[in-house]
């Protein structure tokens, strides 16, 4: 049948052909590319809450290392160069009392902010 109508020595795509892969690319990047996105906005909200979740250990631990109040960042932690934290200082006593107020998020893509809390857990808002 495509021999009909492309002629005997011609070699090629019709224009139908190539319309029709056009199409079902096109059908695939519309749904590829949302649910890239959301990944890409879960996968900043993860890194946030997983920052939090090392400054506190890493806090605790040093703490628990020296026996002295805390109130600056640990040391040996290194923050993500992504990762935007504000908020009041974490402070922790000798006693191992937090005031909780140090803030995590993503500075781009994220959509949640994460806050270390009095009993040294995570809450997570949306920004």
């Amino acid at each position: 049948m495509l021999q009909k109508l492309r002629g005997n020595n011609q070699k090629g795509f019709t224009l139908i052909e190539l319309m029709i892969v056009i199409a079902i690319i096109g059908i695939l990047a519309a749904i590829a590319i949302p649910n890239f996105l959301s990944y890409r906005t879960k996968g900043a909200d993860a890194a946030a809450e997983t920052e939090a979740r090392n400054y506190i250990t890493a806090a605790l631990a040093e703490c628990a290392d020296t026996g002295l109040a805390f109130s600056a960042p640990p040391a040996g932690f290194s923050a993500n160069d992504a990762i935007t934290m504000e908020g009041t200082a974490l402070a922790i006593t000798a006693a191992g009392v937090i005031t909780p107020g140090q803030i995590f998020r993503h500075t781009n893509t994220g959509t949640m902010k994460y806050t270390i809390n009095s009993n040294g857990g995570i809450d997570e808002s949306a920004i």
